[in-house]
């Protein structure tokens, strides 16, 4: 197998930061990602590109692979590297500074209790690790409903960036109705590499919906004549519109209880659906209404500061 220096894979210098390390990945993985790419040789290069940023973005895996060179996996696994092997003529085993006097001498038991703190090549007791690929991490986004959104469910657009190549990705995820904050939903295998992808649910309170706990609270707007005489108005509730009865001499801040009209909880059992009246005043008034309104301070008894 012809040895591979992966700083050329990703045309850095060995001195590369891991942000440089990280932008040579990017831009090449952009370039050779099999399906964007017309270069023949794309799919091998991508590989080799996803084989060299596994090793050089972890630090510990990159000190080993400065050090040993093609060696380095079979360092980390506890297992002593081939004489001669792939990359000995840019590589060698340099165990001067570990107090052996050269690579021929000393032995490789010892240099494994000076290197990984006592454990034997394959770790405690000398017994060999077993070489496994390592599975790529987990992705991590979060997903903003509405409170009205998050009560329905149903298919839900997103867009989030390829992990692996750094390009949107765009998908249609079935959201349960009655998701609550915090809930986690997984894509398998959606993220970068075969990774799976959660979505971290947020529910955003605002207008016209605020959920606190099960309860929800909506406004309920309403003008001077109906907070003073009463009456009926429409208000949207999570399950469309309906009418509710104004008690005559409701103030602004007066809730309106519509029972089990709020979120569902556990067990299936909804809270309550809060109306919050707002009195609400014409910004323009006729010249009607101003003199009927004069007329009505006039005769008032009414003081709103006693």
């Amino acid at each position: 197998m012809t040895y591979k220096d992966y700083y050329q894979v990703l045309g850095v210098g060995r001195d590369a930061s891991a942000e440089e390390l990280q932008k040579a990945y990017r831009r090449l993985a952009k370039k050779y990602h099999p399906d964007v790419s017309k270069e023949p040789d794309a799919e091998d290069r991508f590989k080799e590109l996803g084989e060299a940023w596994e090793v050089l973005k972890d630090p510990e895996k990159r000190r080993l692979y400065d050090k040993w060179g093609p060696h380095w996996k079979a360092i980390s696994e506890g297992r002593q590297p081939p004489p001669g092997g792939p990359g000995s003529s840019e590589f060698r085993f340099d165990f001067g500074d570990l107090g052996f006097g050269g690579s021929e001498g000393g032995d490789f038991r010892s240099i494994f209790e000076q290197v990984f703190g006592g454990r034997g090549p394959g770790g405690p007791g000398g017994r060999r690790r077993r070489p496994g690929r390592a599975r790529p991490k987990d992705h991590e986004t979060t997903l903003a409903l509405s409170v009205q959104a998050a009560y329905e469910g149903g298919p839900r657009d997103i867009q989030f960036v390829d992990s692996i190549t750094g390009e949107p990705k765009r998908l249609t995820v079935n959201v349960p109705a009655g998701v609550r904050a915090g809930q986690r939903i997984r894509l398998s295998g959606q993220a970068g590499g075969g990774a799976d992808l959660y979505l971290v649910v947020e529910v955003k309170s605002g207008e016209p919906f605020r959920i606190e706990g099960d309860d929800v609270t909506t406004p309920l707007r309403i003008s001077p004549s109906e907070a003073v005489l009463g009456g009926t108005a429409p208000l949207t509730t999570l399950d469309g519109n309906v009418r509710v009865k104004i008690p005559p001499g409701s103030s602004s801040g007066r809730r309106i209880r519509l029972r089990g009209r709020g979120y569902p909880g556990k067990g299936g059992r909804r809270g309550d659906l809060y109306a919050e009246i707002q009195v609400m005043v014409p910004s323009e008034p006729t010249e009607e209404e101003k003199s009927l309104y004069a007329r009505l301070a006039e005769v008032t008894r009414f003081d709103p500061r006693e």
